[in-house]
């Protein structure tokens, strides 16, 4: 359940955050599987040699069904979105793991997700988003842990930007990058459990981990009911009007 005053932060800011969304021990579990999705040993650093890792959840059970289920997360989305706004999701899907003392993965430029299916099945992203940003924090993050950086407000930046048809990922990316650059920047820190509910339209990055411990992320995209405009009453709506 998000406080009015936290739905408010998201209409300015284009997200929040939701502490513990499901217990601790849950996250925990989730992770310990996900260490054996990757092969890889939680405590022999020799063999982290990538930056990133991904894996995902694309077959939800076990602790990652209790976070698709979350009540406390689906209240948080039925504050931002509206009653029926959202349509359930039943995984995580795609999960960063990245690892700390590495060169810099080549994925770390300001950006919005792909939000937009085209009728051919293709992804893109538009102005009129189809979906919204979880992040779903499966570790501990600090502030040297590569926590995502998030720029501040950035979904009304996006909205001027973006033309009426849909862009390329590739395209989008500087433009957004160089319209959102005077913003500042919050970073998503945080305990296993918590989760981010960010704006679809929302200037954010990856950076390198300069901490000890892998950080485990998902990144959900969850699907909206309709197509988002800036004329409606919902928080995710008016944060594209609202100062």
């Amino acid at each position: 359940m998000l406080a009015d005053e936290q739905v408010e932060a998201f209409v300015r800011d284009g997200f929040v955050k939701l502490e513990e969304s499901v217990p601790r021990a849950v996250a925990d579990e989730a992770r310990e599987l996900l260490w054996k999705r990757i092969g890889l040993p939680p405590g022999d650093p020799s063999r982290w040699t990538e930056p990133v890792v991904w894996t995902s959840d694309l077959d939800a059970q076990g602790p990652f069904l209790h976070f698709a289920r979350s009540e406390r997360l689906n209240a948080a989305l039925d504050a931002v979105a509206g009653v029926g706004g959202w349509r359930p999701r039943g995984a995580l899907g795609n999960i960063p793991v990245r690892f700390p003392h590495l060169p810099a993965a080549d994925d770390c430029g300001w950006h919005i997700d792909l939000n937009t299916m085209l009728p051919d099945g293709q992804w893109t992203v538009s102005r009129e988003p189809q979906t919204m940003l979880i992040l779903t924090l499966l570790s501990e993050v600090g502030i040297d842990d590569a926590p995502t950086r998030i720029r501040v407000g950035s979904q009304r930046d996006t909205w001027a930007a973006l033309g009426p048809a849909p862009m390329s990922h590739l395209d989008a990316g500087p433009l957004l990058d160089a319209a959102s650059a005077a913003r500042p920047v919050a970073y998503a820190t945080g305990r296993p459990g918590d989760v981010y509910l960010c704006h679809p339209l929302t200037v954010h990055a990856a950076q390198p981990h300069r901490g000890d411990v892998p950080r485990f992320m998902a990144q959900t995209p969850v699907f909206l009911s309709a197509p988002l405009t800036p004329g409606g009453p919902s928080p995710l709506a008016r944060a594209l009007r609202d100062t």
